[in-house]
């Protein structure tokens, strides 16, 4: 029998986040000052202070490129410098003052000096020598601290490789750099520390971290998750589809899966294992859905502003490219959710215990405006800084239709802080990108890769792909996806453009490796945060998340070989024929996956289902057609046995 819950009260959906220190000090501002309060407030005022910046910039012109750069990089050390202690549970002390005093010192050089170390590029001073070697230091140091110890060495790897070429084999070796010339590049010019990850950075990821901030403070986030549950809750499968639907809406906003997955899977996963669901399959779904919120258009991850920056394509272009592919990876993710759901006879939520889908989009729905002004105003041809100013100052206004959203001048000032508390980490790694890219600039190494990765696929496209997909998956563990995607753009792109890969395909299938490296052992950040949130073992949930979304591995192969997905070389007709194609193949590939159809599959069904699924990938008629006759025939199969099971039950 179907399992369900019982119609007693409603479900709890409501979204909560940890409050920012401001509204900590606010509410118990009647006790005294101590260190700790102290220290709270210059984070706050600091934090608050860093977002009003890029507001104005955004939407009244920004700094001369290199000033808004080093700016925003200072600001973002010094804050981490004082949110996170050098030992990872320690407290803030004596070491994490110096660290505090160096910045200070290094950025009042920048300040009071820009003018002067940008026109000395090509023929750096001993001072900038000095002060680029301690910046340089620090924004390890602060990667260390908000990504882990491995993204660090990355970094300092690609540092030490400026110097020692010569020592490395093969198409690694380079005759080396002076360490001017290694200054020059990552600290007087743009074209290392200060480049397109940290120009991006500063001027539009910030800001959209800053509107996701203002977006969750209004209430945005408890009415796309309401939404979601209200909308799926009751169907076969109702939990895990909700948070799928819910973890797909709220991850666009942050733009983070495990921050997402703290946020929506603190009621989700409880919620699916009330309903039978195992606490492994409850983390997994919730992971699948948090990380892949990244590549859900409008709003995506900070990658694909760095893409529009390195394709010349504009964002909003590349967010139309990228929904076709996106919504399959959602639809695989359900489908899986489904099968699995009928394989287990697991019923959905009662309606009573659920939102109304129809109350609350007639109740809440203007909290959407602010991500379709953000659309409208780009498709319209407005920049996404200036779309990001407008939607900012919009989210404010609108929270004030019901007083339930209403946000006064302490949320305001709470969604100010949270933004860009939330924003340092990708910041540091954007930072220690931008010394990766200057170093394989500076080196020539992007180009050797590519030829090394092409010969050793022997030219063929479907080895470079595993190749580059295997090294993507390996790159990508334990960073954010921004820094992930900017490695692999300038080693991996090139060697897919040269296989003669459409471009737009080649980036967004590093891309695509880049976020799913976020459930991959050994370091799946979002699969273990979901799992410490379910009590379940981490590696254990990683490996079941990476079967749920084994169709988001399989999707970047798909749109390579059928770019027509991400709406590129092809007419309406070719389109709409590859999309078919792939939802269809998805769906058998989803069934295929869960050994569910109408039935339990037998070995020689479930093998069939999986041929029908690729055949359905491979570009051609006569192909889609093989596919369409093997799902057939699984179907007539599986219907007849079935068939004949109750046949037997009714003459017993």
């Amino acid at each position: 029998m179907d399992q369900t819950l019982k119609p007693e009260k409603k479900i709890d959906t409501s979204v909560k986040e940890k409050p920012a220190y401001i509204e900590e000090l606010w509410r118990s501002r009647k006790e005294g000052w101590n260190k700790s309060r102290i220290l709270m407030l210059i984070i706050s005022v600091l934090a608050i202070g860093m977002s009003v910046f890029h507001i104005y910039t955004a939407g009244f012109g920004t700094l001369p490129s290199w000033e808004q750069r080093s700016i925003h990089v200072v600001w973002a050390l010094l804050l981490i410098f004082l949110l996170f202690p050098f030992k990872k549970k320690g407290k803030f002390g004596v070491i994490d003052i110096i660290f505090v005093v160096i910045t200070l010192v290094v950025g009042t050089y920048i300040m009071f000096g820009a003018e002067g170390i940008q026109s000395r590029q090509g023929n750096v001073s001993s001072n900038d020598m000095i002060f680029g070697t301690l910046l340089l230091a620090l924004v390890l140091e602060a990667t260390r601290r908000t990504n882990g110890f491995f993204m660090m060495l990355i970094g300092l790897f690609f540092l030490v490789y400026i110097f020692f070429g010569q020592y490395f084999p093969g198409i690694l070796a380079h005759p080396g750099a002076r360490y001017g010339k290694m200054i020059d590049q990552m600290f007087n010019s743009t074209l290392g520390l200060f480049g397109s990850p940290i120009y991006v950075s500063s001027t539009i990821l910030v800001l959209f971290v800053v509107f996701g901030s203002f977006l969750m403070k209004s209430g945005g986030g408890q009415f796309f998750t309401n939404f979601a549950f209200g909308a799926l809750g009751n169907k076969t499968g109702g939990p895990a589809l909700s948070s799928v639907g819910a973890s797909a809406l709220v991850s666009t906003i942050t733009g983070n899966g495990a921050a997402n997955a703290a946020i929506t899977g603190s009621f989700t996963i409880p919620l699916m294992k009330k309903l039978g669901y195992s606490k492994k399959f409850s983390a997994a779904v919730e992971a699948v859905a948090s990380q892949g919120g990244q590549i859900m258009p409008p709003i995506m991850g900070a990658s694909v502003f760095i893409m529009a920056e390195a394709t010349g394509i504009p964002y909003i272009k590349l967010a139309l490219y990228a929904l076709i592919p996106a919504v399959i990876y959602f639809l695989i993710a359900g489908f899986i959710v489904y099968f699995h759901a009928k394989r287990l006879k697991l019923a959905g939520i009662p309606k009573e215990q659920l939102p109304d889908p129809k109350k609350i989009l007639i109740r809440e729905g203007y909290l959407f405006l602010p991500i379709l002004i953000i659309i409208g105003l780009m498709v319209y041809g407005y920049s996404p800084m200036k779309a990001g100013f407008y939607a900012i100052l919009l989210t404010i206004v609108i929270s004030w239709i019901r007083k339930s959203t209403r946000m006064g001048f302490l949320d305001i000032l709470a969604a100010l802080e949270t933004g860009i508390r939330g924003a340092l980490a990708v910041i540091a790694a954007c930072a220690t990108a931008g010394i990766i890219v200057g170093a394989v600039s500076l080196t020539g190494l992007g180009l050797n890769f590519s030829r090394f990765v092409i010969d050793l696929a022997g030219g063929q496209l479907l080895p470079l792909l595993l190749l580059i997909a295997v090294a993507s998956i390996i790159l990508g563990m334990g960073m954010p996806t921004v820094s992930a995607y900017v490695i692999l753009s300038v080693l991996g792109v090139p060697a897919l453009t040269d296989a003669g890969v459409n471009l737009i395909a080649a980036h967004m299938f590093v891309f695509y490796f880049g976020v799913l490296s976020g459930l991959t052992p050994p370091v799946a950040i979002t699969a273990y945060t979901t799992a410490g949130i379910a009590g379940s073992n981490p590696n254990a949930t990683a490996l079941y998340a990476i079967r749920i979304g084994a169709g988001g591995f399989l999707i970047p192969f798909i749109f390579v070989y059928n770019p027509e997905l991400l709406l590129q070389n092809g007419n309406v007709f070719e389109i709409t024929l590859a999309v078919v194609s792939a939802l269809f193949s998805c769906f058998l590939f989803s069934a295929a996956m869960e050994n569910y159809f109408i039935s339990e599959m037998n070995l020689i069904q479930r093998l069939l289902m999986f041929a029908a699924a690729v055949t359905l990938i491979i570009p051609g008629l006569a192909t889609d057609l093989a596919g369409i006759l093997l799902f057939v025939l699984i179907y007539f199969w599986q219907k007849r046995s079935v068939d004949q099971s109750s046949t037997k039950s009714v003459n017993a």
